[in-house]
């Protein structure tokens, strides 16, 4: 059986039972009343605070604001958070029913992470190659339905905050150097690039939907709207450009050359925070480092077998060559060989989204329930391509009009090899990040705060657990090319726990941490590079595809020994997927009650 993440004492002692909030005379309890109050309560101030997030679901919301980006903003609403905890832990869990109390503790989880990041600081540090104004204004237009005039009116007003907004970034970095909160150097390669390409775009494509007002409703609704907006533009730029200006000259030289967060305040506590944050158990750097030495020696053991069925194998001389001789000129052909790349942007789109229909056609087989709203595939923006990973998964929203997409990178295309197309695919498309988020996002007969539970364990273990249900729909059988692109991607997520910890705990340098991927994965030196940058930018979070992984295979394999012919994968796959994201411990609960409720079901004469 794989290894087990540790159970967490939050969870250990709940009994997971996903009935109705009643007490035992069939009525809500007093308890369970104002646990009802102050999660619909909090719900409620979620999308008043939020209301980026809120109008892409269609909620109640201030839909001519945006989220308050200012120190201010993020104090009010860290205190907020404080009032919601002594709310929660006034009530007595024992008075509970077994569902109400484990939203009860749920929601207290939430909030403590809320309150603790709060704490750490990191929020001050806003800005990198993949984070900040540069990145998200020009997609400000994405991911918003426009369906009546209103929605239109409320954009312009939404625009108009964006020129504080970039002054209360700013802000924040400068309050962030003060208190000596700074990135690592390496995170902010490519930013001032970044800037450049925004400002010379003029922020053009933001207009768009004011452009598209005019032709729906006519100039006379569009001409104020435009106006507003090309005034609200300016000054935008404006803001961009004095914060480009400060970047270089202040901020960019006073980060770090280190790239281990052992070397910020409160380092350490910081990057075990953050590990048990992501993968939501209680492992320590140590015992994650060494799972992820013992997870690389076994899928190098695999991909050795691969090699041998590929027709580069088929020469004698190369078949003689010592493993690791053997495992590095293969390597070294795949990076070379002009066959596995394609030549134009399109060709590798088109390329996904075959892989995707053919995914969709299988997904009947392996799950009970689909989620209705659909995804399409669309290539990373080109002014962030250059610093962006492979790939990456944006939510739609079934209740919004919105689809999800899955973005895939079309910059440097000799370094995006066609065999690893197909466990990408199923990574961030179906069945992996599309299917489970849009599910959870869909979901009835759960509270709205239940849908986006602060679980990447969860969501990239799912995503990553994914790209092996493509070996059960026979994705790899005649392909070993492919196949060893499916390793190539689980070898590259074991590398992470030994490069993750060795960065952040271990003290590893960024050269020693790309030789050691370099020396174990098939990626691309400029993939490798790339993600090595983003895990010194976002500690701990690269080790939680793994070990959600690893806990999800460990469940099945659990549940295939219990349940042996009984056992159905369609049902497996709806008792993960069904009570949204979950913090490991939970999930095994979930799961681990349906198992007993299957077998159970079997013994029945």
């Amino acid at each position: 059986m794989a290894p087990r993440p540790t159970v967490s004492a939050l969870f250990a002692t709940l009994a997971l039972l996903f009935g109705p909030s009643q007490g035992a005379a069939g009525h809500p309890s007093d308890a369970a009343a104002r646990l009802a109050t102050i999660i619909d309560d909090y719900e409620r101030w979620v999308d008043d605070q939020y209301p980026e997030q809120a109008i892409t679901r269609r909620r109640p919301t201030a839909a001519d604001r945006i989220t308050d980006a200012s120190i201010r903003g993020y104090g009010m609403r860290t205190e907020h958070l404080k009032i919601v905890r002594e709310d929660l832990q006034a009530i007595d869990p024992s008075q509970l029913p077994p569902a109400d109390r484990i939203d009860r503790e749920l929601l207290l989880r939430e909030l403590e992470l809320g309150i603790r990041s709060f704490d750490f600081g990191r929020w001050l540090a806003p800005v990198d190659a993949r984070n900040g104004p540069q990145i998200e204004i020009p997609q400000f237009a994405d991911h918003v339905a426009f369906e009546r005039p209103e929605d239109y009116v409320n954009y312009a007003k939404r625009f108009s905050a964006v020129p504080q907004s970039i002054s209360d970034i700013e802000a924040r970095l400068r309050e962030g150097r003060t208190r000596g909160i700074l990135p690592p150097m390496a995170c902010m390669e490519g930013v001032l690039p970044q800037f450049d390409a925004v400002l010379a775009s003029k922020l053009q494509s933001t207009g768009a939907p004011l452009r598209e007002a005019a032709v729906r409703y006519g100039d006379l609704f569009a001409a104020p709207l435009l106006a507003d907006w090309e005034r609200d533009r300016g000054r935008a730029l404006d803001a961009l450009a004095t914060l480009r200006t400060s970047l270089e000259q202040d901020y960019l030289p006073s980060c770090r050359a280190t790239v281990g967060c052992w070397d910020a305040p409160d380092g350490a506590a910081y990057y075990a925070f953050e590990l048990s944050r992501f993968t939501t158990t209680d492992l320590t750097p140590d015992q994650v480092h060494a799972l992820g030495l013992s997870e690389v020696a076994r899928i190098r053991a695999e991909m050795l077998e691969v090699i041998g069925r590929t027709d580069w194998a088929a020469d004698p001389a190369r078949a003689a060559l010592e493993p690791d001789a053997r495992f590095a000129a293969f390597i070294a052909y795949l990076r070379s060989e002009p066959r596995f790349y394609h030549t134009s942007a399109q060709e590798l789109l088109a390329g996904y989204r075959d892989i995707c229909k053919r995914v969709d056609a299988e997904l009947p087989r392996y799950f009970k329930v689909l989620p209705r709203c659909p995804y399409g595939v669309r290539e990373i923006p080109r002014f962030m391509a250059p610093q962006q990973t492979t790939a990456y998964y944006m939510p739609g929203s079934i209740a919004g009009g919105l689809p999800g997409w899955f973005y895939a990178n079309t910059f440097a295309l000799d370094q995006r090899p066609t065999y690893e197309m197909i466990p990408l695919a199923l990574h961030e498309a179906v069945p992996g990040h599309h299917l489970q988020i849009m599910l959870a996002e869909e979901m009835t007969g759960s509270r709205h705060f239940r849908k986006g539970i602060d679980s990447t364990a969860f969501v990239e273990g799912w995503a990553l657990y994914s790209e092996r249900i493509g070996i059960d729909m026979g994705f790899f059988r005649d392909d070993p090319y492919a196949d060893f692109g499916r390793l190539l991607y689980e070898m590259w997520r074991a590398t992470r726990l030994v490069v993750d910890t060795g960065i952040h705990h271990l003290r590893w340098e960024r050269r020693q941490a790309i030789d050691f991927m370099k020396a174990n994965t098939a990626l691309s030196e400029l993939n490798i590079a790339r993600e090595v940058d983003r895990y010194i930018a976002w500690p701990g979070q690269a080790c939680a595809y793994k070990i959600g992984e690893l806990c999800i295979r460990g469940l099945r394999q659990e549940a295939e020994a219990a349940l042996k012919d009984r056992f159905d994968i369609r049902g497996f796959h709806d008792a993960v997927l069904g009570a949204g994201p979950l913090p490991l411990p939970l999930l095994e609960t979930r799961v681990r009650e349906w198992i007993a409720a299957e077998a159970a079901a079997a013994n029945k004469p």
